[in-house]
């Protein structure tokens, strides 16, 4: 279960991001929303692996969490803020999410 959490935790570090660059673009009232969606993916993401860490080695979570967002957030950069898709930048993330998995499988938990 806490590995759900985990990766749950990791989307919402994908949110968090993400509305910070959403925040960067936008004008007027707009931006106080992206920045409050900001704050609320931060806490949820925070309080997720704070949970998680409570039975999976604090290493391995903390580990997969920022592994979920680094390559989540770098997926939205892509499909949404029209950044590079060039082949060694998704070749590293491919061998990143490789690596989440294999924490996984050699995890004791």
């Amino acid at each position: 279960m806490n590995w759900i959490l985990l990766i749950i935790g990791g989307l919402f570090e994908v949110g968090f991001a993400s509305c910070l660059g959403k925040a960067k673009h936008a004008t007027g009232t707009a931006v106080y929303g992206w920045y409050t969606g900001f704050i609320i993916c931060l806490a949820i993401s925070m309080l997720l692996l704070i949970k998680a860490t409570q039975t999976l080695p604090i290493g391995t979570a903390y580990a997969v969490w920022t592994g979920i967002g680094a390559v989540g957030t770098a997926l939205v950069g892509i499909f949404v803020f029209r950044e590079s898709a060039e082949f060694w930048r998704l070749f590293f993330m491919a061998t990143l999410i490789g690596s989440i998995i294999g924490l996984k499988f050699v995890s004791s938990h």
